[in-house]
């Protein structure tokens, strides 16, 4: 038996399987009309809608509809078997006991509302530091009302609804992602690999899950290569032929082990349906497998007992832009951190894939396994996104050397702004929203961003969710196969959908899935919805940078790490000045003046779409004038930087928080991390002379207020602006610079 590339069809149900398929079919017909987001309809309606507003300007609302979820869930408790007695009665309330109870409630209550009046104000247009806003009400509708019923999405029978409503923003997600998910109701073609997605508490949660299945995954066909040759029970497996990358089959039980390490993911992750399809059960060929799989084994025992031909142990890729949940990730699967090859970021802090290719070339010449490359969709401090294109590209070139390896996306921050590439709603607006579209390149690696073999992300970033709610998706479910661990007393039937057998977590909340299925279906993930809003925030953004890119004073000076076009074509001096003359028209105009001149002139069009990041994130670093010129000592300067961040930031709670005008985070380009040539690049820019193992502190400054270029009062960048500068001119004055 030779398998395709393609996940192979499921073998005809046995009458017990084909009992519980119907079961389960039965449970989705209920459910599926009120649940399900595939033809929701528009999001229609304008961001405004959408949030409680910077000044609570739709308070009434918000009230209303936590109202009635209140409401709604006093009726379920009482519409349930209501000839029950009740407990608490009107001469219970009126006891001593009862009402000291009550009093030290709202006493306590009271106390926790006046502490949480020093929280950071995320909503105000005067936060700018992390990736977060205000939250969309549909979300906090959905997770107040959820939290009311407290479901457990570890299991269908203690989350019956909120179960279904994982599962239909997991497909939401895919579909936003740009998997194909088959239509509602519909099953898959024969052979046709399904994506599979799910929430989890954060991308931490889902890069650990990610690089787990890869792990898994990886180590499959070696696995199930012992098994067949020693277990009885899988001997109709050892005629079992799988397609090789040079052309050609070869069959398993003969494969070398570096042979089996680099098989094609879908073939890997469709084998236990292959061999079901032999008629070989699956309890049978779980059974069989305890001894040599290396979730049972562990990898000293794996290592030892089913590779000792491969001398090295498997490594995986990032970029140095990566998240700190990779080293984490290494760790806690017993890879240690050495496990992870960081990879070298080019001046736009995007992987180099020069540095990839060179890393895959000495892995393939050693023979070391590569479980999975890590592509970053926005990087959280430079807003970058990686050659996702290119990379995929690099991988089809080793594949044809028989050297095979998983993709995996990181759109934690980055995932939800391709909700605006796509077209499947887009009604008309009341009024004219300026938004901006994503560059040329950036809309290039969105473009591939379905063919990466898992992606991560946040709906507690960009779609403006509560948290804990963040999000991986896989390209083929049955990827996740390759982590699931079964509790016979936790899951009871086949026949409950289930998500809590997945994943790192057990007990999990299904007011998440509830906050992020209400977003989705009143914002919609397309161009109508969550597009509109990101637009916004892009345009918001590329007005920042042509401010600061203009912003001129006598005491200090800022240098935006992403440089201009002429910038990174090394342009003469007379065609810098040229370009920023335009981006000082940028600044002069409103918004219906720039969308005019936009509309008007390529040129400026053409310009204003480069300006900025990959997304809507701005680092930027401040340097000093002195009487003899521009410092040039490095130390000093970040001195400068810190103490401006320490003025616009909120480390610990703030009883007052007028004083506050304005909300940065800050990080710092560290050659440790970025390399020496990238942070002595960005020291001359910066006018400063780079010092030994010194890093660049910097400023961030993240938009994701949709609405900061048209308030009733104007622009309000200027006011950032003017924040800004009073910021670094009380810095320059406390530090006697």
């Amino acid at each position: 038996m030779t398998l395709p590339i393609q996940q192979p069809a499921a073998a005809t149900p046995t009458p017990l399987a084909q009992r519980r398929a119907n079961a389960r079919a039965a449970w989705d017909r209920e459910l599926r009309a009120p649940l399900g987001l595939e033809g929701a309809g528009a999001g229609s309606g304008i961001p405004e809608a959408w949030f409680l507003g910077p000044q609570a300007e739709n308070l009434e609302l918000l009230r209303e509809l936590i109202g009635a979820a209140i409401d709604s869930h006093a009726e379920f408790r009482r519409a349930f078997h209501p000839e029950d007695p009740t407990h608490i009665t009107p001469a219970l309330r009126r006891s001593p006991e009862f009402l000291q109870g009550v009093e030290r409630l709202r006493t306590e209550t009271a106390k926790l509302l006046e502490k949480l009046q020093m929280s950071a104000p995320f909503a105000s247009m005067r936060y700018q530091g992390h990736m977060l806003w205000d939250q969309a009400m549909p979300a906090t509708v959905g997770l107040f009302a959820a939290l009311l019923y407290n479901q457990n999405n570890v299991a269908a029978e203690a989350s019956p609804v909120t179960t279904r409503l994982e599962i239909e923003a997991g497909n939401d997600l895919c579909r936003m992602l740009g998997y194909s998910v088959p239509p509602d109701g519909q099953p898959p073609a024969p052979g046709q690999v399904v994506p599979w997605g799910h929430i989890t508490s954060g991308g931490t949660v889902a890069n650990i899950e990610a690089l787990w299945a890869a792990r898994n995954l990886k180590f499959a066909a070696v696995g199930l290569r012992a098994a067949i040759r020693a277990a009885p029970a899988l001997a109709a497996a050892r005629a079992v032929e799988v397609p090789l990358w040079g052309g050609g089959t070869g069959r398993l039980i003969d494969l070398d082990t570096w042979t089996l390490l680099n098989l094609d993911i879908d073939v890997v992750a469709g084998l236990p349906a292959a061999l079901a399809a032999l008629g070989i059960a699956p309890e049978t060929l779980t059974q069989a497998l305890v001894p040599y799989a290396v979730q049972n084994t562990g990898l000293m025992g794996f290592y030892r007992n089913f590779m000792p031909d491969v001398p090295e142990a498997p490594v995986f890729l990032a970029p140095a832009t990566g998240h700190y949940s990779w080293p984490k990730a290494a760790t806690l699967l017993g890879m240690g951190q050495n496990a992870l090859l960081v990879q070298r970021v080019d001046r736009d802090a995007r992987l180099d894939l020069e540095h990839v290719e060179t890393t895959l070339d000495i892995l393939l010449r050693r023979r070391i396994p590569l479980l999975t490359v890590v592509a970053v969709i926005g990087s959280t401090e430079e807003s970058a996104v990686d050659p996702l294109a290119g990379l995929l590209a690099l991988r089809e070139r080793y594949r044809a050397q028989g050297f095979n390896f998983a993709v995996h996306a990181d759109a934690a921050w980055g995932g939800y702004f391709r909700a605006m590439l796509r077209d499947e709603h887009e009604p008309d607006c009341r009024k004219q929203i300026p938004t901006e579209a994503m560059s040329a390149y950036v809309q290039q690696q969105y473009a591939a961003l379905g063919q990466a073999d898992s992606i991560t992300v946040d709906p507690h970033k960009g779609g403006y969710i509560p948290y804990p709610a963040g999000a991986l998706c896989y390209r083929n479910a049955a990827i996740r196969d390759a982590i699931s661990l079964r509790a016979p007393v936790v899951f009871h039937s086949q026949a409950e959908p289930t998500v809590g057998v997945y994943g790192v977590e057990g007990s999990k909340p299904g007011a998440a899935a509830a906050a992020v299925w209400l977003a989705h279906r009143v914002i919609r993930p397309d161009r109508s919805g969550y597009g509109k809003i990101l637009g916004q925030c892009i345009w918001t953004s590329k007005r920042l940078f042509a401010r600061l890119r203009s912003l001129d004073d006598p005491r200090f000076t800022i240098t935006l790490f992403n440089r201009t076009p002429v910038e990174r074509a090394h342009g003469r001096a007379e065609e810098l000045a040229a370009e920023q003359a335009l981006i000082r028209r940028f600044v002069d105009l409103d918004n219906a003046a720039l969308s005019r001149l936009l509309n008007e002139d390529a040129a400026a069009r053409e310009l204003f779409s480069q300006l900025g990041s990959d997304q809507v994130i701005l680092a930027f670093s401040l340097n000093f004038r002195t009487p003899d010129g521009l410092n040039t000592d490095l130390a000093r300067a970040n001195l400068f930087n810190e103490r401006v961040f320490s003025l616009c930031s909120m480390i610990e709670p703030r009883a007052d928080l007028s004083g506050l005008d304005l909300i940065l985070t800050s990080s710092r380009f560290d050659p440790a991390v970025y390399g020496h040539a990238f942070v002595n690049a960005f020291c001359a820019r910066l006018g400063v002379r780079p010092a030994a193992e010194l890093g660049v502190d910097f400023l961030i400054s993240t938009t994701m207020d949709p609405w900061t270029t048209e308030t009733n009062g104007g622009n309000f960048l200027a006011v950032l602006e003017q924040a800004l500068r009073r910021a670094a001119h009380r810095a320059l004055d406390e530090l006697g610079f």
